[in-house]
């Protein structure tokens, strides 16, 4: 294989692995983004367990909030994907929601080591890419 090919074919795989590499943060931002609201969620909870009579600001849109009474802080919706919500007493929400949470970081994690090593590939792979290209420009001829 000529230094062209060998140029060529580095830059393609490159490029392969960024574009699994933007695949990838996007992934993590949006599991990042469900861990955040699920500490929300695990926060409100924590918040409103055992009080009675408590207060919130109910959002109608715009910006703009209502306020209103809890009447039932014993008690919460917790929803279950796929449009499906199921009645739980505050304690076994709290306990579903760490659930999710372990299992979002879990993924989390799982992501962070696959950019790791598609970092260390493009690292590793980068400089001989670099040096390919010197060497075919330095020799005269014209990337393309």
């Amino acid at each position: 294989m000529d230094d062209r090919e060998r140029l060529n074919q580095l830059v393609n795989e490159l490029n392969m692995y960024q574009g699994q590499a933007d695949i990838l943060n996007q992934q993590m931002e949006t599991v990042q983004a469900n861990i955040a609201d699920l500490t929300i969620a695990q926060e409100t909870l924590q918040t409103i367990k055992d009080r009675k009579d408590a207060e919130t600001l109910v959002p109608i849109g715009a910006g703009s909030f209502i306020i209103t009474e809890i009447k039932n802080t014993d008690e919460v919706i917790v929803g279950l994907g796929a449009g499906a919500a199921v009645k739980k007493k505050i304690t076994e929400a709290e306990e579903s929601i760490e659930e999710q949470k372990k299992d979002l970081e879990a993924v989390s994690a799982k992501i962070t080591d696959q950019l790791n090593k598609i970092t260390d590939f493009i690292i590793k792979k980068t400089p001989e890419a670099e040096a390919l290209i010197q060497k075919l420009e330095g020799n005269g001829n014209q990337l393309q």
